[in-house]
C-alpha cells in the first residue's frame, strides 16, 4: 500500500485541531464519539501490518474515558530500521502517521544534515491516562488515547544523539535538523509543540492527531 494513500488515510481517519498538549482526569465536555470508528477504519484500511516489531495488544481500558481500541505496542518503526526506546503503545493511525513521518521527513533530514540516518527514538510518552500537562481539571490529553507521543532524542546511525532540549538552539546542524522536522511535521500531525511553544515542551516534540469538534482541517504547530 502505498505511502501518500497511508497519509491521506490517516488524515481522513483520524485528526484536526486540538491543542492537546502533554497532559487526573476531567471529563466535562469532552466528545470522544469520534475515536472508535476512526480507529476501526484505520484497522480496516490496513494502514498498519503486524509484524515482530509492531504488535497487536489487547484493547486498552484507562480510567474514565481513557483507552485504546485496538492499540499496538510498538519497538521499532520502519520494518524495524529505528528502535524506539521505550516501546510506545499508540493506536492504529498515530501508528501509521509516525512511521510515515520518519520515513519521509526525518531520514530525508538527517541524511541532508549529519550524512547519518536515524536508527533510534527516545520517547517521553505515548499512551498515558492523565489531562494535558497533567492538569487538574483540564481536557483530557491525547496521551490518554494513544494519539500522541513525545520524542526526547533522535539516535544516528554513526552513534551520534540529537537530543531535542540541548540541540534545539545548539550547534547549526543539530538547530537545523531539529527544525526543518518539527517545521515539517505540521503537513502530517494536526498539533506539533515544540520547545518554543511553553515550559512544558522545552524537552521533546509533541505530535497528536487531534479532532477537532467544529473543523476537520486545522492544524497547531508551534
Amino acid at each position: 500500500m502505498g505511502r501518500n494513500f497511508i497519509l491521506r488515510a490517516v488524515l481522513a481517519a483520524g485528526a484536526a485541531l486540538l491543542l492537546a498538549s502533554c497532559g487526573l482526569m476531567s471529563l466535562d465536555g469532552e466528545d470522544h464519539a469520534w475515536r472508535m470508528p476512526a480507529e476501526k477504519r484505520c484497522i480496516a484500511n490496513g494502514m498498519v501490518n503486524a509484524s515482530a516489531y509492531v504488535q497487536p495488544a489487547s484493547p486498552v481500558n484507562g480510567r474514565g474515558v481513557c483507552g485504546i481500541y485496538r492499540p499496538f505496542e510498538v519497538s521499532a518503526f520502519m520494518g524495524g530500521q529505528v528502535r524506539v526506546e521505550p516501546a510506545a503503545t499508540l493506536d492504529c493511525n498515530m501508528t501509521a502517521a509516525f512511521d510515515y513521518w520518519l520515513e519521509s521527513v526525518v531520514q530525508p533530514a538527517a541524511f541532508a544534515r549529519f550524512g547519518a540516518g536515524v536508527v533510534g527514538v527516545r520517547v517521553l510518552s505515548s499512551y498515558s491516562c492523565r489531562t494535558r500537562n497533567s492538569k487538574r481539571g483540564a481536557k483530557m490529553s491525547e496521551h490518554a488515547f494513544g494519539n500522541a507521543i513525545d520524542v526526547a532524542s533522535f539516535t544516528l546511525a554513526d552513534g551520534r544523539e540529537v537530543v531535542v532540549k540541548s540541540g534545539w538552539r545548539g550547534g547549526a546542524g543539530e538547530r537545523a535538523f531539529l527544525h526543518d522536522i518539527h517545521a515539517a511535521a505540521c503537513d502530517t500531525f494536526y498539533t506539533v509543540l515544540g520547545p518554543e511553544a511553553d515550559a512544558h515542551h522545552r524537552d521533546h516534540l509533541h505530535l497528536d492527531l487531534a479532532r477537532n469538534k467544529a473543523r476537520g482541517d486545522s492544524r497547531y504547530c508551534r
